[in-house]
């Protein structure tokens, strides 16, 4: 079960990257003489309100929509495990200050919270990726701070700590490690949310603006058409649906193989 989304993820990614090789047109390229044009083997998936060809514009778009949420979610798995790891480990008032801003946080619906501080800066990639990170760093924080907490009680952290190891020592080499595989599991379960968010504030045109083609803008500019001219819509819409489900069957996956592999450790 779980070869199949990693198939369809490598084969949308592959096409993303190689996209100026796979697209026989210029995605922002604008065609009086044919537009809104049905899918036909000229152009596989139609063209939009301005003729630009749309299976371009889903190929170029997937590099804006996947390359946000993936710089996103680095960001935000980077400040997390910084906050968590120094929350866990140091405790007391760090611990208390960093928590509660966890909690005011997750305290907000995250896609309003991501669309408030979208829209006090300008609208571009750089807005969204912000925005994301700004939001989801919290949840990995909050996990973090949980293994980090069980793994500084056990004896080879005491045994390095009495051996004259220094905090960033202990932290980096003996308590990081161990908290890796847990935050790249909650990464694949995330990323999926992370594409459906920049994907939202992008149709809301938060996020890049046209005639640079993301997903969620490509949506946004011809939902007038979603009667008329279905194809203009529907492609991309199927490109966030397909990409987010994969990506949520993987992180499942990663998930199961994770507690599984914690449940025969304990035996």
């Amino acid at each position: 079960m779980a070869k199949l989304p990693i198939i369809v993820l490598s084969f949308i990614v592959a096409a993303v990257v190689f996209a100026p090789f796979l697209a026989q047109y210029d995605p922002i390229a604008i065609n009086l003489d044919d537009i809104k044009s049905a899918p036909t083997l000229k152009h596989p998936f139609g063209t939009d309100c301005k003729g630009r060809d749309v299976f371009a514009r889903v190929l170029y778009g997937g590099r804006i929509s996947l390359g946000v949420s993936f710089a996103a979610a680095l960001v935000s798995l980077g400040i997390g495990f910084t906050a968590g790891l120094i929350s866990g480990y140091y405790g007391g008032w760090v611990d208390t200050l960093l928590m509660a801003l966890v909690d005011l946080t997750l305290a907000f619906p995250s896609l309003l919270l991501a669309i408030g501080i979208s829209v006090i800066m300008p609208p571009t990639k750089f807005t969204v990726m912000a925005a994301i990170a700004l939001v989801g760093w919290a949840s990995f924080a909050r996990l973090i701070r949980g293994q980090v907490l069980k793994v500084k009680e056990m004896a080879y952290v005491e045994a390095a700590r009495s051996l004259g190891a220094g905090n960033l020592r202990i932290l980096l080499v003996h308590i990081l490690p161990q908290c890796l595989s847990l935050g790249l599991v909650m990464l694949g379960i995330k990323f999926s949310g992370y594409i459906l968010t920049e994907a939202s504030l992008s149709f809301l045109g938060l996020g890049p603006q046209p005639p640079t083609p993301s997903w969620g803008n490509m949506i946004g500019e011809n939902r007038a058409y979603i009667l008329s001219e279905p194809w203009m819509m529907l492609f991309p819409g199927l490109a966030i649906a397909v990409t987010a489900l994969c990506f949520n069957l993987f992180g499942d996956y990663l998930q199961e193989k994770h507690t599984t592999y914690h449940d025969s450790q304990r035996h």
